[in-house]
């Protein structure tokens, strides 16, 4: 496995690098900089001694007498070591010299051209001459307004090289505690990051990081976190779907993202307990929410929401239940007619057990097949013969309507006619009795009415009860999600019946409305075709 130079030190080298590249960067441009300058002045020094050479009347005097004795070379000499300079070139109209540190050069013309300087102007720059790179000041030589030739003078420059040894005493003296400095600082820097990412190395974290979101799109369940101040920091892609978050809810708060409701509410921490039902769109969720804390600090919280609507099959599973309390109930009433007839037989009182018994099975007989005839839906009429079941349990009459007719054809097809399915006529049908039978166990006369049939292009379910009614001010919350005038230990997972009957009916196009009349008194509309449904 290949050995990874851990965060500090990769910082602490960084950073030793980024300060000695800063220094020389540094360095060389104040060197460059101070080179400059010093050529400015050697310029400026050597323009002035050149002007000085050029008025010298002995200088005039010898180069228009043609230089007897060799006097212009004397005095030169003399100038230039008196000044330091490196040279002091003296030249005639045309560019010969009459001087030079090399006596070899004399009486040869100069390498540069002479041409604006024997034209009467001064001149000043750096060039290379044959003693080397020199900062140079020219100067013309006049007689009665004439040019007779040029003075040159000259400061050779050290190489840069040199000139940075020069410099390295000092550019050490403040390099040192300026590493010093980074040096510290890099493990302070390194230090503190190791503390804020708990010991991990970046290649750590980022392998963390790929872990986390392969684990978060994985999962089926939806997860939302939201920080102290209700800001979405994650929502994984089945959050996303079953809340129909959009794509760039990810650092906007809940309530921009969310519409009013008891979803919003428990995700912004309104309601007290940890898991509860909710509804979402056509989905009823099963949620989670927990703190999450940090070296014990609460720094927000996660959500997990889990799609009951695709874990049971919920309007199915409404039917399944109904059915499920039907054949229990069924159940126990023969069990206590069994129990009946056998203490008859063991009288020997056989006339009246095989009379019992007949009235038992022509009872059953007699509702099955009159149902059955009347709605000639088979999904209906099993869903009234599980409900009959049930009420007669518990003591309450079941009547349905002589005018509950519901053609076969019309029965919830996925390709037929009715814009409603079985599975919702399920739901719709089986929550309204369920709620009636609740309602009608407290009253004294104990029944339900019920009548489903087609009125003018439309379905109408009725359902009425014996009961109490609705209580005066909450008619209009009774079909919101959570709503209950139910006492009981389970009251947080009721308020689901009525807001799941609204939800069904106003996507098949229709609504629900409700009345008291000796009784709650619920009507349902839903058109019948599915053009008018849409």
């Amino acid at each position: 496995m290949k050995t990874r130079l851990p965060l500090a030190y990769q910082i602490l080298v960084f950073q030793a690098a980024i300060i000695l590249l800063s220094a020389l960067i540094g360095a060389a441009a104040a060197v460059w900089q101070a080179s400059q300058e010093l050529d400015r002045q050697s310029e400026q020094r050597s323009l002035a001694i050149a002007e000085s050479v050029a008025s010298n009347a002995s200088i005039q005097q010898a180069l228009l007498a043609g230089d007897p004795g060799a006097a212009i070379q004397q005095t030169a000499e003399t100038i230039r070591r008196s000044t330091s300079a490196s040279y002091v070139v003296v030249t005639d109209a045309r560019g010969i010299r009459y001087s030079h540190p090399n006596a070899a050069l004399i009486g040869k013309p100069v390498d540069e051209d002479p041409g604006p300087v024997l034209a009467g102007q001064t001149w000043v720059g750096v060039q290379r001459g044959t003693l080397g790179v020199s900062a140079r000041g020219k100067a013309p030589i006049f007689d009665q307004g004439q040019v007779i030739g040029m003075v040159s003078v000259g400061f050779l420059e050290p190489p840069l090289a040199e000139r940075l040894l020069g410099e390295l005493p000092g550019f050490a003296t403040s390099l040192l505690p300026s590493l010093a400095i980074g040096v510290i600082a890099s493990w302070v820097l390194a230090w503190r990051l190791k503390r804020q990412t708990f010991g991990l190395e970046p290649y750590e974290i980022a392998g963390l990081l790929e872990e986390r979101e392969a684990s978060l799109q994985g999962i089926h369940e939806g997860a939302i976190a939201t920080d102290s101040d209700g800001t979405i920091t994650l929502a994984n892609d089945e959050a996303r779907r079953l809340l129909m978050l959009p794509d760039n809810c990810v650092g906007r708060k809940v309530a921009q993202v969310l519409p009013q409701g008891r979803l919003l509410k428990f995700l912004s921490g309104g309601l007290k307990d940890e898991d509860e039902v909710l509804l979402a769109g056509e989905r009823v969720l099963v949620a989670s929410r927990r703190a999450i804390l940090v070296r014990g600090r609460e720094i927000g919280h996660v959500a997990t929401l889990r799609d009951t609507t695709e874990l049971t099959g919920l309007a199915r599973g409404l039917g399944v239940d109904s059915l499920t309390d039907a054949l229990r109930a069924q159940a126990h009433e023969f069990a206590n007619r069994l129990h009946t007839i056998a203490g008859l037989m063991q009288m020997g009182r056989v006339e009246d057990a095989m009379e019992l018994i007949a009235q038992t099975s022509g009872l059953h007989q007699e509702l099955t097949e009159s149902l059955l005839e009347r709605v000639g839906d088979p999904v209906l009429g099993a869903l009234l013969l599980a409900k009959a079941a049930i009420a007669s349990e518990r003591g309450i009459e079941l009547r349905v309507s002589d005018d509950t007719v519901m053609t076969r054809s019309s029965a919830g097809r996925a390709q037929g006619a009715r814009s409603i399915g079985s599975e919702d006529l399920i739901t719709l049908l089986g929550n309204l009795i369920d709620n009636a039978l609740d309602a009608a166990a407290a009253s004294s006369e104990r029944w339900v009415s019920v009548s489903v049939n087609e009125q003018d292009g439309e379905l109408v379910i009725n359902v009425h009860d014996s009961g109490a009614g609705i209580p005066a001010g909450v008619d209009g919350q009774i079909f919101q999600e959570g709503f209950s005038t139910k006492a009981g230990p389970n009251r947080k997972r009721r308020g689901f019946g009525l807001a799941l009957v609204r939800q069904v009916a106003r996507r098949n196009g229709g609504d629900v409305s409700v009345t008291n009349d000796g009784g709650a008194h619920f009507t349902v509309r839903v058109p019948l075709q599915v053009g008018a449904a849409r």
